[in-house]
Protein backbone atom coordinates (compact mmCIF):
# COMPACT_ATOMS: atom_id res chain seq x y z
CA UNK A 1 0.00 0.00 0.00
CA UNK A 2 1.38 3.37 -0.84
CA UNK A 3 1.76 5.61 2.36
CA UNK A 4 -0.75 8.82 2.19
CA UNK A 5 1.79 10.74 4.62
CA UNK A 6 4.50 10.55 2.76
CA UNK A 7 4.20 12.81 0.45
CA UNK A 8 1.12 14.49 -1.17
CA UNK A 9 1.19 15.05 -4.82
CA UNK A 10 1.27 18.70 -6.31
CA UNK A 11 -0.80 19.63 -9.08
CA UNK A 12 -1.58 16.00 -9.57
CA UNK A 13 -4.67 16.12 -11.93
CA UNK A 14 -2.95 18.27 -13.68
CA UNK A 15 0.89 17.02 -14.10
CA UNK A 16 -0.89 13.59 -15.15
CA UNK A 17 -3.21 14.93 -17.62
CA UNK A 18 -0.70 17.01 -19.13
CA UNK A 19 1.33 13.30 -19.70
CA UNK A 20 -2.23 12.55 -22.54
CA UNK A 21 -2.07 8.84 -20.84
CA UNK A 22 -3.35 6.28 -22.73
CA UNK A 23 -4.60 2.58 -21.59
CA UNK A 24 -1.58 0.99 -23.30
CA UNK A 25 1.13 3.63 -23.01
CA UNK A 26 4.57 3.56 -21.36
CA UNK A 27 5.01 5.84 -19.07
CA UNK A 28 7.87 7.46 -16.75
CA UNK A 29 7.77 8.75 -13.21
CA UNK A 30 11.42 9.79 -12.61
CA UNK A 31 10.44 11.13 -8.80
CA UNK A 32 8.77 7.74 -7.20
CA UNK A 33 8.59 9.35 -3.71
CA UNK A 34 5.35 8.76 -1.51
CA UNK A 35 3.86 6.91 -5.21
CA UNK A 36 1.11 9.46 -5.44
CA UNK A 37 1.45 10.27 -9.25
CA UNK A 38 2.68 6.88 -10.05
CA UNK A 39 -0.40 5.89 -8.83
CA UNK A 40 -2.68 8.09 -10.82
CA UNK A 41 -0.91 7.13 -14.25
CA UNK A 42 -1.52 3.46 -13.24
CA UNK A 43 -4.84 3.94 -12.58
CA UNK A 44 -5.71 5.16 -15.73
CA UNK A 45 -3.67 2.64 -17.50
CA UNK A 46 -4.91 -0.58 -19.53
CA UNK A 47 -3.75 -3.99 -18.74
CA UNK A 48 -0.73 -3.50 -21.88
CA UNK A 49 0.32 -0.35 -20.21
CA UNK A 50 3.48 0.02 -18.30
CA UNK A 51 5.05 2.15 -16.05
CA UNK A 52 8.83 2.81 -14.80
CA UNK A 53 9.05 4.80 -11.48
CA UNK A 54 12.61 5.77 -10.20
CA UNK A 55 13.66 6.85 -7.04
CA UNK A 56 17.54 6.53 -5.58
CA UNK A 57 15.95 6.44 -1.72
CA UNK A 58 15.59 3.13 -0.19
CA UNK A 59 12.64 5.10 2.00
CA UNK A 60 10.73 5.44 -1.35
CA UNK A 61 10.84 1.52 -2.35
CA UNK A 62 8.74 0.97 0.70
CA UNK A 63 5.93 2.88 -1.10
CA UNK A 64 5.67 0.75 -3.96
CA UNK A 65 2.46 -1.44 -4.55
CA UNK A 66 2.96 -4.86 -4.16
CA UNK A 67 1.88 -7.36 -6.95
CA UNK A 68 1.18 -4.55 -9.18
CA UNK A 69 2.54 -6.08 -12.74
CA UNK A 70 2.31 -2.79 -14.63
CA UNK A 71 4.75 -0.80 -12.73
CA UNK A 72 8.47 -1.16 -12.56
CA UNK A 73 11.13 0.43 -9.62
CA UNK A 74 14.09 1.18 -10.84
CA UNK A 75 15.75 2.63 -7.93
CA UNK A 76 18.51 5.10 -9.34
CA UNK A 77 18.98 8.50 -9.96
CA UNK A 78 16.89 9.77 -12.58
CA UNK A 79 20.07 11.02 -14.45
CA UNK A 80 20.80 7.42 -15.41
CA UNK A 81 17.45 7.67 -17.16
CA UNK A 82 18.54 6.73 -20.73
CA UNK A 83 20.81 3.63 -19.80
CA UNK A 84 17.68 1.94 -17.74
CA UNK A 85 15.16 2.86 -20.57
CA UNK A 86 17.99 1.06 -23.06
CA UNK A 87 18.11 -1.57 -20.25
CA UNK A 88 14.06 -2.09 -20.49
CA UNK A 89 13.99 -1.54 -24.57
CA UNK A 90 12.17 1.13 -24.18
CA UNK A 91 14.28 3.79 -25.90
CA UNK A 92 12.11 5.68 -28.72
CA UNK A 93 8.98 4.72 -27.02
CA UNK A 94 8.08 6.16 -23.86
CA UNK A 95 4.98 8.51 -24.27
CA UNK A 96 5.61 10.25 -21.70
CA UNK A 97 7.73 10.87 -19.10
CA UNK A 98 6.98 12.98 -15.13
CA UNK A 99 9.15 15.20 -12.73
CA UNK A 100 8.26 15.97 -9.38
CA UNK A 101 11.89 18.14 -8.71
CA UNK A 102 10.73 19.06 -4.92
CA UNK A 103 11.91 17.58 -2.70
CA UNK A 104 9.30 14.92 -0.67
CA UNK A 105 7.50 16.27 2.77
CA UNK A 106 8.88 12.90 4.01
CA UNK A 107 12.70 14.03 3.88
CA UNK A 108 11.81 17.81 5.81
CA UNK A 109 9.66 15.47 8.17
CA UNK A 110 12.76 12.89 8.68
CA UNK A 111 14.52 14.29 11.02
CA UNK A 112 17.71 12.24 11.31
CA UNK A 113 17.90 12.81 7.41
CA UNK A 114 19.25 16.41 8.18
CA UNK A 115 17.30 18.28 5.67
CA UNK A 116 15.50 20.55 7.65
CA UNK A 117 16.80 23.46 10.10
CA UNK A 118 13.57 22.55 12.39
CA UNK A 119 15.64 19.62 14.03
CA UNK A 120 19.11 18.70 15.17
CA UNK A 121 20.87 16.23 13.68
CA UNK A 122 23.37 14.98 11.30
CA UNK A 123 24.15 17.28 8.65
CA UNK A 124 22.89 14.77 5.91
CA UNK A 125 21.16 15.93 3.31
CA UNK A 126 21.94 13.06 1.01
CA UNK A 127 18.86 11.65 -1.58
CA UNK A 128 21.12 8.26 -1.45
CA UNK A 129 21.69 7.60 1.71
CA UNK A 130 23.99 4.94 0.58
CA UNK A 131 26.80 6.57 -0.47
CA UNK A 132 28.50 9.94 -1.36
CA UNK A 133 29.61 13.44 0.57
CA UNK A 134 27.27 14.55 3.32
CA UNK A 135 26.89 18.40 3.99
CA UNK A 136 28.75 18.15 6.86
CA UNK A 137 31.37 16.52 4.35
CA UNK A 138 31.25 19.92 1.83
CA UNK A 139 31.03 22.36 5.07
CA UNK A 140 34.39 21.09 6.07
CA UNK A 141 35.82 20.09 2.77
CA UNK A 142 35.70 23.04 0.25
CA UNK A 143 37.06 26.12 0.15
CA UNK A 144 35.74 29.60 1.28
CA UNK A 145 35.69 30.40 -2.90
CA UNK A 146 33.68 27.21 -3.32
CA UNK A 147 31.47 27.53 -0.53
CA UNK A 148 30.92 30.93 -1.73
CA UNK A 149 29.69 30.34 -4.90
CA UNK A 150 27.32 27.31 -3.29
CA UNK A 151 25.95 29.49 -1.58
CA UNK A 152 24.88 32.54 -3.80
CA UNK A 153 24.79 30.27 -6.99
CA UNK A 154 22.15 27.50 -5.59
CA UNK A 155 20.99 29.70 -2.69
CA UNK A 156 20.85 32.96 -3.99
CA UNK A 157 22.05 34.66 -1.01
CA UNK A 158 23.21 38.24 -0.89
CA UNK A 159 25.95 37.47 1.97
CA UNK A 160 27.01 34.30 0.66
CA UNK A 161 30.81 35.47 0.90
CA UNK A 162 30.72 36.89 3.88
CA UNK A 163 29.07 33.58 5.22
CA UNK A 164 31.61 31.52 3.73
CA UNK A 165 34.28 32.96 5.38
CA UNK A 166 32.47 32.23 8.82
CA UNK A 167 32.29 29.03 8.18
CA UNK A 168 35.74 28.28 6.97
CA UNK A 169 37.05 30.49 9.98
CA UNK A 170 34.82 28.22 12.55
CA UNK A 171 36.12 24.79 11.07
CA UNK A 172 39.17 25.57 11.90
CA UNK A 173 37.62 25.55 15.83
CA UNK A 174 35.77 22.67 15.49
CA UNK A 175 34.05 20.50 12.35
CA UNK A 176 30.97 20.67 11.53
CA UNK A 177 28.70 17.20 12.20
CA UNK A 178 25.37 18.65 13.71
CA UNK A 179 22.90 21.02 12.02
CA UNK A 180 23.21 22.77 15.26
CA UNK A 181 27.29 23.20 15.07
CA UNK A 182 26.15 25.30 11.34
CA UNK A 183 23.30 26.92 13.07
CA UNK A 184 25.28 28.65 15.23
CA UNK A 185 28.19 30.19 12.96
CA UNK A 186 25.01 31.19 10.64
CA UNK A 187 22.08 33.08 12.55
CA UNK A 188 23.96 35.89 13.98
CA UNK A 189 24.40 37.02 9.74
CA UNK A 190 20.65 36.67 9.20
CA UNK A 191 18.12 39.11 9.35
CA UNK A 192 15.85 38.70 12.45
CA UNK A 193 12.72 39.21 10.16
CA UNK A 194 13.88 36.62 7.06
CA UNK A 195 15.79 34.82 9.49
CA UNK A 196 13.75 31.38 8.29
CA UNK A 197 13.58 32.20 4.68
CA UNK A 198 17.13 32.19 4.87
CA UNK A 199 18.23 29.56 6.91
CA UNK A 200 16.10 27.77 4.35
CA UNK A 201 17.78 29.37 1.29
CA UNK A 202 21.39 28.07 2.99
CA UNK A 203 19.84 24.35 3.60
CA UNK A 204 18.91 24.57 0.25
CA UNK A 205 21.73 25.47 -1.63
CA UNK A 206 23.99 22.65 0.23
CA UNK A 207 21.13 20.32 -0.91
CA UNK A 208 21.62 21.11 -4.35
CA UNK A 209 25.31 20.33 -4.00
CA UNK A 210 24.86 17.22 -1.91
CA UNK A 211 22.88 15.95 -4.18
CA UNK A 212 24.60 17.27 -7.75
CA UNK A 213 20.56 18.03 -8.41
CA UNK A 214 21.64 20.98 -11.25
CA UNK A 215 23.82 18.27 -13.07
CA UNK A 216 21.38 15.60 -12.86
CA UNK A 217 18.49 17.59 -13.78
CA UNK A 218 20.33 18.37 -16.95
CA UNK A 219 21.11 15.07 -17.92
CA UNK A 220 17.43 13.73 -17.20
CA UNK A 221 16.24 16.48 -19.64
CA UNK A 222 19.18 15.64 -22.88
CA UNK A 223 17.86 11.68 -21.78
CA UNK A 224 14.22 12.64 -21.87
CA UNK A 225 14.63 13.93 -25.68
CA UNK A 226 16.37 10.69 -26.61
CA UNK A 227 13.93 8.39 -24.70
CA UNK A 228 10.28 9.85 -25.61
CA UNK A 229 8.65 8.82 -29.04
CA UNK A 230 7.83 12.04 -31.36
CA UNK A 231 4.80 13.12 -29.89
CA UNK A 232 5.85 11.97 -26.26
CA UNK A 233 5.22 14.53 -23.59
CA UNK A 234 7.59 15.38 -20.79
CA UNK A 235 5.54 16.96 -17.43
CA UNK A 236 8.17 18.62 -15.05
CA UNK A 237 7.20 20.20 -12.00
CA UNK A 238 9.52 23.03 -10.36
CA UNK A 239 10.02 25.00 -6.83
CA UNK A 240 12.99 27.06 -7.23
CA UNK A 241 13.87 29.43 -10.10
CA UNK A 242 17.23 27.83 -10.79
CA UNK A 243 15.33 24.76 -11.59
CA UNK A 244 12.12 26.51 -13.50
CA UNK A 245 14.82 28.67 -15.34
CA UNK A 246 16.60 25.61 -16.63
CA UNK A 247 13.60 23.46 -17.17
CA UNK A 248 11.86 26.58 -19.50
CA UNK A 249 15.05 27.23 -21.26
CA UNK A 250 15.44 23.18 -22.33
CA UNK A 251 12.00 23.25 -23.66
CA UNK A 252 12.43 26.22 -25.29
CA UNK A 253 15.42 25.61 -27.21
CA UNK A 254 16.64 22.03 -26.00
CA UNK A 255 19.33 23.28 -24.00
CA UNK A 256 19.82 24.64 -20.73
CA UNK A 257 21.28 27.89 -21.71
CA UNK A 258 17.81 28.85 -23.97
CA UNK A 259 20.16 29.38 -26.77
CA UNK A 260 18.33 28.03 -30.35
CA UNK A 261 20.01 26.76 -32.97
CA UNK A 262 18.75 27.32 -36.39
CA UNK A 263 19.72 25.61 -39.89
CA UNK A 264 21.33 27.22 -43.08
CA UNK A 265 17.63 28.29 -43.91
CA UNK A 266 16.85 29.81 -40.72
CA UNK A 267 14.62 27.05 -39.42
CA UNK A 268 14.54 26.32 -35.11
CA UNK A 269 16.32 23.11 -34.56
CA UNK A 270 14.63 22.34 -31.25
CA UNK A 271 13.84 18.97 -30.36
CA UNK A 272 10.62 19.56 -28.41
CA UNK A 273 7.82 22.43 -27.97
CA UNK A 274 5.89 23.91 -24.82
CA UNK A 275 2.42 22.85 -24.67
CA UNK A 276 0.36 25.54 -23.08
CA UNK A 277 1.13 27.91 -20.18
CA UNK A 278 2.95 27.48 -17.51
CA UNK A 279 0.72 26.17 -14.62
CA UNK A 280 0.84 27.01 -10.56
CA UNK A 281 -1.30 25.74 -8.15
CA UNK A 282 -4.42 27.50 -7.41
CA UNK A 283 -5.57 29.06 -3.72
CA UNK A 284 -6.94 26.32 -2.58
CA UNK A 285 -4.25 23.80 -3.57
CA UNK A 286 -1.84 26.21 -1.62
CA UNK A 287 -3.69 26.55 1.27
CA UNK A 288 -4.06 22.91 1.44
CA UNK A 289 -0.42 21.81 0.77
CA UNK A 290 2.07 24.55 1.81
CA UNK A 291 4.34 22.73 0.07
CA UNK A 292 3.06 23.77 -3.40
CA UNK A 293 2.88 27.27 -3.45
CA UNK A 294 6.51 27.71 -5.38
CA UNK A 295 5.16 24.84 -7.76
CA UNK A 296 5.30 25.71 -11.38
CA UNK A 297 4.25 23.28 -13.55
CA UNK A 298 5.88 23.15 -16.94
CA UNK A 299 5.01 20.51 -20.58
CA UNK A 300 6.57 20.16 -23.55
CA UNK A 301 6.05 17.42 -26.59
CA UNK A 302 8.60 16.06 -28.61
CA UNK A 303 8.99 17.20 -32.20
Amino acid sequence: MICPTYHIPVLLRESVDGLLPTEDGIYVDVTFGGGGHSREIIRRLGKDGHLYSFDQDADAEANVPAGEGRLTFVRSNFRYLTNWMRYYGAVGKVDGILADLGVSSHHFDAEERGFSFRFDAPLDMRMNGRGGATAADVLNTCSEEELSKVLQVYGELKNARKMAAAIVRNRQRAPYGSIASLLEVIRPMLPREREKKEMAKVFQALRIEVNHEMDALEEMLKGAVKVLRPGGRLVVLTYHSLEDRMVKNFMKSGNIEGKVEQDFYGNRLVPMKTVGKMVVPDEREQAENPRSRSAKLRIAEKC
